[in-house]
C-alpha cells in the first residue's frame, strides 16, 4: 500500500520542486523527493533524467518524514543513475570510492559514535533513508554500526566473495551504491551488525 499525499501537501511540495529544481529539502529528503514518480491513488511527480541513456528504472522504497523520521509508507521513487563523472561531482573522493567503487574507508577515520540526539542516517549519494540512530551501537569497530536497517526493502543484501572471505554486501536500493556488509555478531534483538562506511551515510537529525 503506498502513501497518498493530501493536495495541499502535494501543491506545496510541487512549488518546492519548481523553486528549487529538485534540490530542495522536502519530507521525504531533497533528492528522493525530486525522483518520486507517483503513489496509489496520487499522480505523479516529473523528475529529470539524471542519465540521458540510462533506462528509467522504479524501485519501491519506504519513505520517511525528514523532521521527525515519521513513516510515510511505500513510495515508487525513480532509481538513481549517473555516469561515473555525474557521480565525482556529486560525491566526495572517499564518498565515490566506497560508494561507486565498493571501497572501505579506513577504521575510526569517519564519524561513528551514535549521535546525542534522534535522527536517522540517508544515503550520501541518492538520500535513501537507510537506518535510524535509535538502532546504532558502538561495536568498537571504528565504522558505523546497526542491529538493523530502517527499512529492509531500502537495503539490498547480496553475497560477496571478494578477498577469500565470505560476506554479505550491503547496498543503497535507491542507488546500488555500496554501504558496507552485514555480520551476524550484533546485539539483540536481531543478533545483526550492519557495518558501514561512514562518509557513505549522511545523519539527519529531527527536529
Amino acid at each position: 500500500m503506498t502513501y497518498a499525499f493530501d493536495d495541499k501537501t502535494m501543491e506545496r511540495r510541487r512549488f518546492l520542486f519548481a523553486l528549487f529544481g529538485g534540490g530542495a529539502v522536502v519530507a521525504l529528503g531533497g533528492l528522493a523527493a525530486a525522483r518520486l514518480v507517483g503513489r496509489k491513488g496520487g499522480g505523479a511527480m516529473a523528475a529529470s533524467t539524471p542519465a540521458a541513456t540510462a533506462p528509467l528504472q522504479v524501485v519501491q522504497l519506504e519513505c520517511f518524514a525528514e523532521e521527525d523520521g515519521r513513516d510515510l509508507g511505500v513510495c515508487d521513487v525513480r532509481k538513481l543513475v549517473l555516469t561515473d563523472a555525474q557521480w565525482h561531482q556529486r560525491l566526495s573522493d572517499s564518498a565515490f570510492n566506497v560508494l561507486r567503487r565498493t571501497g572501505t574507508e579506513m577504521a575510526f577515520s569517519g564519524p561513528h559514535e551514535k549521535p546525542n540526539h534522534k535522527g536517522m542516517y540517508r544515503c550520501a549519494g541518492c538520500d535513501t533513508a537507510l537506518f535510524n540512530a535509535n538502532t546504532q551501537f558502538d561495536s568498537g569497530t571504528g565504522w558505523p554500526s546497526f542491529w538493523q536497517p530502517i527499512a529492509k526493502r531500502n537495503v539490498i543484501e547480496n553475497r560477496d566473495n571478494s578477498f577469500g572471505m565470505e560476506r554479505i554486501a550491503v547496498n543503497c536500493a535507491g542507488c546500488d551504491g555500496h554501504l558496507g556488509h552485514v555480520f551476524d555478531d550484533g546485539p539483540p534483538p536481531t543478533g545483526l551488525r550492519y557495518c558501514m562506511n561512514s562518509v557513505a551515510l549522511r545523519f539527519v537529525a529531527f527536529a
